[in-house]
């Protein structure tokens, strides 16, 4: 089976899509291929997060060289057909989303923003709840059939695991 692609987004693409991108692809094996995007990219991604992915043991998305990207790129003819889209960031998901091929199933896993929190050793710790939030969530949604399950199926499950994690 050819593995389910995810689209993570948030609206900077600079911390929580690239937590998520990397904890998908990682605990997802080949099960899974994961990427993030922004709707409005900061055009870095936060040194933060990828002191949080290499602390946990998470290889860095994109090869060791991950960058903060436009959602265009994957709504642009030849890019990876998504079969699922979660938002991580509640500014992103009221945003009007570019028309996706494929119409792939959506989920709102809203995490709070790490990446602003002051001081620098509280901002760690808030990366460290960030990351927490999405690996139990991510773990959740990996230990299911999903090769076996509808893109409907696959919206609600994940939103009913976000919902048990709490908000």
């Amino acid at each position: 089976m050819p593995p389910i692609n995810v689209l993570v987004l948030c609206t900077g693409n600079s911390a929580r899509s690239i937590l998520g991108e990397a904890l998908f692809n990682h605990l997802g094996q080949s099960r899974i291929r994961a990427y993030s995007a922004g709707s409005r990219p900061s055009g870095k991604v936060n040194p933060v997060a990828l002191e949080t992915l290499t602390k946990h043991g998470v290889p860095l998305p994109e090869g060791g060289h991950p960058r903060s990207k436009s959602w265009d790129e994957f709504a642009a003819p030849g890019a990876p057909q998504m079969d699922l889209i979660f938002t991580v960031c509640d500014s992103a998901a009221g945003e009007a989303c570019p028309v996706w091929p494929g119409h792939p199933a959506t989920a709102h896993w809203g995490i709070a923003d790490p990446a602003h929190v002051e001081p620098p050793e509280a901002r760690r710790a808030a990366f460290d709840t960030a990351y927490a939030a999405l690996e139990k969530r991510i773990r959740l949604f990996i230990g299911q059939p999903l090769e076996d399950m509808t893109q409907e199926y696959l919206r609600a499950s994940a939103q009913l695991i976000h919902e048990a994690c709490g908000q």
